[in-house]
């Protein structure tokens, strides 16, 4: 396009956007337009009413009523979710309970396997030859200390 044309092209958008703007604006100060608009929206409002008044007598819900269902189905959704999470962690506490109670066993295990050898070391020692007489030093050993 030469400069020529865009400069007009650009002129005529500009005078039709300002008188498009002021047609608007005369439009909008204008009672009569203001009044037809208001009572446009009240009637849409009655139209809305009666379409719900109608649907609820034909057992029918309305957009609002969905809009209140699916409310209510997100937020009784976000519960459940928080509920799982704790369901989750205390599965997560329970299953380290578990593994406390396993290395408990695995204790006590241990201390019965050490107590039988205790038994078997103390009947081995009581077996051998002498073994009386580290006892009776023991004993004398005592005995001078209490002095």
């Amino acid at each position: 396009m030469a400069p020529e044309q865009e400069g007009i092209t650009q002129r005529l958008t500009r005078s039709g956007e300002d008188a498009l703007g002021k047609l608007t604006q005369d439009l909008l100060e204008n009672p009569f337009v203001i009044g037809a608009l208001s009572r446009a929206f009240e009637a849409r409002e009655k139209a809305a009413q009666a379409q719900e008044v109608a649907m609820g007598a034909l057992n029918i819900p309305s957009a609002s009523d969905l809009e209140r269902l699916t409310r209510r189905l997100r937020s009784v959704s976000q519960r459940l979710e928080g509920l799982e999470d704790g369901v989750d962690r205390l599965d997560g506490r329970l299953a380290g309970l578990s593994a406390v109670a396993g290395v408990e066993a695995r204790l006590a295990g241990i201390e019965e396997a050490l107590d039988a050898l205790r038994r078997q070391v103390g009947e081995l020692v009581a077996a051998l030859p002498g073994a009386a007489a580290p006892h009776r030093r023991e004993q004398e050993r005592l005995e001078v200390a209490a002095d």
